[in-house]
């Protein structure tokens, strides 16, 4: 029985160093690109480099991780573009998901979705965003918890993870999004108890679509501020330069 539970025990040591970098990566603990030195994080974690070298290797064949020459692992840079196209398709299924789900939501369950609403608004109040979009996620869980389709509900499944490093410091960089994003949640609950499929269904898609256009909207403004920074310099050079007389 010894040898059986000494693989056990590196079973566990490998998931759980797998399951600390994973969270982390994903809560934004460790930053895009940041490098993640296998030895060091091995000594704080309190296990060898090898359990901390086969979660990095699984974390980089799931997206999360990369290894570059002569740097080692670094946290994949978030490719906006790819967060955008999956955050799209994530609109389309849990509007459909949403109203698929509202004919089986009982009184419990709205009972609940108020709930979570209202620690959505303390964490508002206490500026807790990591809170809130955990309670977010929640919120939109508990929904579509309640629908039948289980083909919907696997898609789903499969598209959350993608989004969840962005999603997760998302109220971090857009603080106006999560007072927009109280008022729509409880629109939403009021459509779920008596509004239609139909317009279940718009209203859902429409929330998520809100976030990427507030992301796209900060994003631009990051854009134009650079390149009014990188103007600058050219401006001030030509400025300073004397007038060279044609030939």
């Amino acid at each position: 029985m010894r040898p059986l539970r000494l693989r056990l025990i590196a079973v566990n040591k490998q998931e759980r160093t797998y399951t600390i970098l994973r969270d982390r990566i994903h809560s934004g603990s460790f930053a895009p690109l940041e490098r993640l030195n296998i030895d060091a994080l091995a000594r704080e974690l309190g296990v060898s480099p090898i359990p901390v070298r086969e979660a990095l290797r699984r974390l980089e064949a799931e997206g999360w991780v990369r290894f570059t020459p002569n740097v080692g692992a670094v946290v994949s840079p978030v490719d906006s573009t790819s967060w955008e196209q999956a955050m799209i398709a994530l609109a389309v299924l849990e509007g459909a998901a949403s109203a698929e789900a509202q004919q089986n939501l009982r009184r419990s369950d709205l009972t609940r979705l108020r709930k979570i609403a209202a620690g959505m608004e303390e964490a508002a109040a206490r500026a807790d965003p990591l809170r809130f979009s955990k309670l977010n996620r929640l919120l939109h869980a508990a929904i579509v918890a309640r629908c039948p389709n289980t083909y919907l509900t696997e898609l789903l499944e499969q598209t959350n993870p993608r989004l969840d490093r962005l999603r997760s410091t998302m109220f971090v960089y857009l603080p106006h999004r999560s007072e927009e994003a109280l008022t729509e949640h409880l629109k939403l609950i009021e459509l779920l108890e008596s509004g239609t499929k139909e317009e279940v269904e718009s209203y859902a898609r429409w929330h998520k679509l809100r976030t990427v256009e507030a992301y796209r909207a900060i994003h631009q403004a990051n854009d134009k501020a650079m390149a009014t920074r990188q103007s600058r310099p050219a401006a001030a050079r030509a400025k300073s330069e004397p007038a060279v007389a044609p030939s």
